[in-house]
């Protein structure tokens, strides 16, 4: 089914989720394949509500202070637009960085996180950003850090009658610099294995705030507040990123437990970090 507007979006899901299983589709790139796969997680959906083409989740436009996207804007657009290339570039990075470009012109913001796959390579970037969303369903709206609405891997806080519509951003202070980092299996079209999200504000050579996030290392992605807690305060030193890229590791560990491919999955994410830091801060 294919609605015009996002109030028939909402009366639509909250009377077919009373029938019945029914799940919003926008650019399908994981429901698709999932259906294909015949993935458990899809098997009892009855139907499909298609709100790709709902121009309220198409917008991307500045209020005071903050930054919001519609849950429909496709990585393609997140990639081009002028306010998220200029305020939050880690964001266009990371979506710039996402399967081939026909995939990018389909999924979509909210459709990454929603689904919450561990590599989702939108993630990190939001979680630094301090994300928040906008929930709605017919009766109610709330709103929501994209850090409480993650759960665990392909779950979240999103109720059955309810959409994502909005994302919003409040814009970074001019001091804060950072940057993305993926690695995948090959160089195109690749499913991360590692993903890091870095953004600190430095000033006479001491971190102000530090905000650090992971993908595809943990679970689902994830925001390490402690780790930023140790590092805030701290002159900038090789010491400093040694000792904050061993204790990320040790969190991880903490996190995910010995696995098969801790041996050289942990050491690549250290050192990864610790280059990462030495990129940033050196540009302050």
């Amino acid at each position: 089914m294919q609605p015009e507007d996002l109030r028939e979006t909402l009366e639509l899901l909250d009377k077919k989720q009373k029938q019945g299983k029914a799940r919003l589709i926008a650019g399908g790139t994981d429901i698709v394949p999932g259906f294909q796969q015949e993935a458990p997680r899809f098997k009892d959906i009855k139907l499909l509500i298609d709100i790709h083409g709902l121009k309220e989740l198409k917008i991307i436009k500045r209020e005071n202070n903050h930054v919001i996207i519609g849950a429909g804007v496709t990585f393609s657009q997140l990639t081009k637009h002028p306010l998220v290339k200029e305020l939050f570039p880690l964001l266009a990075k990371a979506a710039g960085s996402i399967g081939s470009v026909q995939i990018r012109n389909r999924a979509t913001i909210a459709g990454n996180f929603v689904n919450n796959a561990p590599c989702a390579d939108s993630v990190p970037p939001l979680l630094v950003y301090d994300a928040e969303l906008q929930i709605q369903s017919f009766n109610k709206k709330r709103k929501v850090s994209l850090e409480d609405f993650l759960l665990k891997p392909y779950k979240t806080r999103l109720q059955p009658d309810e959409i994502v519509t909005r994302v919003v951003l409040p814009v970074p202070g001019n001091n804060y610099q950072g940057d993305f980092y993926k690695l995948g299996r090959r160089r195109g079209v690749a499913i991360s294995r590692i993903s890091l999200a870095l953004l600190v504000d430095i000033q006479d050579s001491v971190i102000r705030d530090i905000r650090i996030a992971s993908g595809a290392v943990t679970p689902i992605g994830k925001r390490f507040k402690q780790l930023e807690k140790l590092a805030q305060g701290k002159k900038v030193t090789t010491e400093l990123f040694t000792q904050l890229a061993q204790e990320l590791g040790q969190q991880i560990l903490d996190l995910t437990g010995l696995r098969w491919s801790t041996a050289y999955k942990l050491p690549v994410v250290q050192q990864t970090f610790y280059q990462l830091l030495e990129k940033v801060c050196d540009n302050n």
